[in-house]
């Protein structure tokens, strides 16, 4: 491959060097933010020497090399171009400028409840484990063992709001530790256990107004409002406090004049969101049953083009984190959806005779095994249309199943092949159903509908 001759035909395409606001490259994605994107001719792009793909995301423009070629290509393309390498987060930030107001929201979104997905998945992998304890009576419930492993898996919903407080303070600008504070005092100690408000709770007076002492813990919408109007009032408290005093009395007001507005009309107001949010769902799931997992599990992918999908995350945590509800039955229904864009995907590799398209549909396909599905979604599935159809109607009937047959979750992040882990133990093999169903759905019909690639 001559790289610099890839590099001086691309540029072209992309609307020549003045397009260009940013560039970055990934493992195997040359990342571009450019200042107009009608400009770009995919088509002619992806017929390059060396290019697997091409496709728009979040407001960027990534082009497929593999690992290591684009190594080399973005050498050659920073010579051209004169452009330095901006970091990850730079480009992000360029992006997201131009996305729209339900797109920031939902990137938002994710970049506070990314970083904690680890924290949660490893307590539902523990829950999993303590489910099976229990079903199978390997240990005793009032043992040593089953206390500690119970302690454990359920640590990270219990301090869910600190967890939420300090990544939500980072992404609005604010102090991640005073916003890790703040989830303290929701989760504090004098206020009653939210899982354990059956029991009877408190109220205090404050001039007049009664106030419920009920904790927040496993909570997610109370603490990303409170954290928000916190953050928020420090930037404002910091222009006009001097910067003598800016140490001591900034961190003192924001604490202190915060923790009365959570308390006191954020928390109750968040927590009647939540609570609605969940209701709603959770009576869609009941009451319309397989066909709001057909609904779901075939919007699914159209919502993941848009990336507001990124969203669900908190949706979620909050139906984890409530006490009436306590499973994740939605991920199930995602996870159909992403296995079906493998099977749509795959079906192309065996349909197609250009010999680049068949290198990156299997690959491409595998990866929506383990839950990403970028690449076949944008690389070939919406290329050709008819795939990407196929796969919504796989993902509507794995959904439909996975619905049917009241397949939960104790975690979220995972779908696929991975998801199993995360799966309850009771539902393991309706899971594995629903994946064959989805998958092999949509392979036999993208399989079977007419299309062809440029070359043919």
């Amino acid at each position: 491959m001559n790289y610099q001759a890839t590099v001086n035909q691309l540029l072209p395409l992309l609307g020549g060097k003045e397009n260009i606001a940013s560039a970055a490259h990934c493992a195997t994605r040359l990342r571009l933010v450019l200042v107009d994107d009608n400009k770009v001719d995919k088509r002619a792009v992806e017929k390059l020497d060396g290019v697997k793909g091409c496709f728009s995301n979040a407001g960027q423009i990534q082009i497929i090399f593999g690992t290591g070629v684009v190594n080399k290509v973005f050498a050659e393309f920073a010579t051209l171009t004169g452009l330095a390498e901006a970091s990850k987060e730079q480009v992000t930030n360029l992006a997201a400028q131009k996305l729209n107001v339900a797109q920031r929201i939902a990137r938002t979104l994710s970049n506070i409840f990314v970083p904690i997905i680890p924290a949660i998945v490893a307590s539902g992998l523990l829950m999993g484990a303590l489910g099976m304890i229990k079903t199978y009576g390997w240990v005793s419930g009032d043992s040593a063992l089953f206390i500690m492993l119970d302690m454990f898996s359920s640590a990270a919903f219990i301090i869910l709001p600190i967890l939420i407080g300090f990544t939500a303070a980072r992404e609005f600008g604010g102090n991640p530790y005073l916003g890790a504070t703040l989830g303290g005092i929701l989760t504090h100690p004098a206020l009653t256990n939210a899982w354990g408000v059956a029991g009877g709770f408190k109220t205090m007076n404050f001039f007049g107004i009664d106030v419920a002492m009920i904790g927040y813990q496993g909570t997610v919408f109370p603490v990303l409002l409170a954290v928000w109007f916190m953050s928020h009032l420090e930037k404002r408290l910091r222009k006009v406090i001097p910067n003598a005093l800016d140490l001591i009395l900034t961190p003192f007001l924001t604490v202190f004049i915060t923790g009365f507005v959570a308390l006191l009309f954020i928390g109750p107001a968040g927590r009647m969101l939540g609570d609605g949010i969940s209701f709603v769902l959770s009576n869609l799931i009941a009451h319309a049953g397989w066909l709001a997992g057909l609904v779901f599990g075939g919007t699914y992918s159209m919502i993941v083009i848009t990336g507001i999908h990124h969203s669900f995350h908190a949706i979620e945590a909050g139906l984890l984190g409530n006490p009436d509800i306590g499973v994740n039955f939605l991920l199930p229904i995602w996870s159909m959806a992403n296995v079906a864009q493998g099977g749509a995907c795959l079906a192309v590799y065996f349909k197609t005779r250009d010999a680049k398209i068949k290198a990156i549909a299997v690959p491409s396909a595998a990866s929506c095994l383990l839950g990403i599905t970028e690449a076949a979604i944008f690389g070939i599935n919406l290329r050709f249309v008819k795939p990407f159809l196929a796969a919504l109607l796989g993902g509507a009937a794995g959904g439909a199943w996975v619905v049917a047959s009241n397949v939960g979750m104790t975690a979220v992040g995972l779908t696929g092949i991975p998801g199993i882990a995360i799966v309850q133990s009771n539902s393991v093999l309706n899971y594995l159903i629903g994946m064959v169903i989805a998958f092999g759905l949509a392979f036999a019909v993208s399989y079977t509908l007419r299309y062809k690639t440029d070359s043919e």
